[in-house]
């Protein structure tokens, strides 16, 4: 009979305060699907990073016209090094060669390199990637050597970049956050303000303040979990128009969203959304109308 009556009580304030508890739930869905894509760019540059810096080689580029004594010195001191994975030689013939074929739809930059104007160079495997300057301190200075060149680097630009934006939405969703939090306690206010007589009245005759309070925090509960909900529906449809067609083309670059990660933030936003609502109603009810 209790359970009964408490959710006939939050159906009643849900509709009674029908335009402010849509603009609550509106609310709530821009601020979870934010805090959503900010969960999952997340997920996926930390996925990024692995899968490619597992790739990531170092090149040791070579002197131009360099004896074959000091490559096989070179060659040794690598083979036997313990931070070395694995180690690959590329003649001048076959960076040639690789040249060609990389750029082979660009005839003119092709032709206006010679055969002998690319280094030889040693394409390196680490077993840790991030031993690159170690590498760098043992081989620059071996005469011989050009420079040595870290791969990794130029990742961890695009990795930045993708830094910056995980940070942008981040603070974008917080702020929504903060709006939906104003929003739920300005709701519940409402809501308890338009019901004062009938909450004196239950005081007046020894109802509990749980049994009070519930309608109340339910109502900021159905509003975050509908509104999770919907965010969850804008995560899929963000995922199936845009990542997997429009963007499909930098799937190559970038690792595709799996729908694991994508279908892991339904109960995330749920849980994030239903207890901040809650402890806001409560809060809401504890300091304005204290019941």
């Amino acid at each position: 009979m209790r359970a009964k009556y408490v959710l006939a009580e939050v159906l009643v304030g849900l509709w009674r305060n029908v335009t402010m508890t849509v603009a609550m739930i509106i609310t709530m869905i821009v601020s979870l699907t934010m805090l959503g894509a900010s969960l999952l760019m997340y997920m996926q540059v930390d996925e990024m990073k692995g899968h490619y810096y597992e790739q990531v080689e170092v090149s040791i580029y070579l002197d131009k016209g360099v004896a074959e004594d000091k490559v096989s010195a070179i060659k040794t001191q690598l083979d036997s090094d313990p931070l070395v994975k694995s180690v690959i030689y590329e003649t001048q013939e076959m960076a040639y060669e690789n040249f060609k074929q990389q750029f082979r739809d660009t005839p003119d930059l092709v032709a206006a390199i010679g055969p002998t104007e690319l280094p030889a160079s040693f394409r390196v495997s680490l077993k840790d990637p991030q031993q690159f300057d170690k590498i760098n301190t043992t081989y620059g200075g071996l005469e011989g050597v050009d420079n040595v060149v870290d791969q990794q680097k130029l990742l961890q630009k695009i990795f930045d970049i993708l830094g910056s934006i995980q940070t942008m939405s981040l603070v974008v969703a917080g702020a929504m956050g903060i709006a939906a939090l104003l929003l739920v306690a300005n709701t519940i206010q409402v809501a308890a303000y338009s019901k004062r007589r009938e909450v004196a009245v239950m005081k007046l005759v020894g109802a509990s303040n749980w049994f009070i309070q519930a309608p109340f925090v339910l109502e900021a509960v159905f509003a975050a979990v509908l509104g999770s909900l919907l965010a969850y529906v804008m995560l899929v449809v963000g995922k199936v128009v845009l990542i997997d067609h429009k963007l499909a083309a930098l799937t190559d670059l970038l690792l595709p969203v799996s729908w694991g990660n994508v279908n892991m933030m339904l109960p995330i936003l749920a849980g994030i959304g239903s207890v901040v609502s809650a402890v806001t109603a409560w809060v809401t009810l504890r300091f304005y109308i204290r019941v």
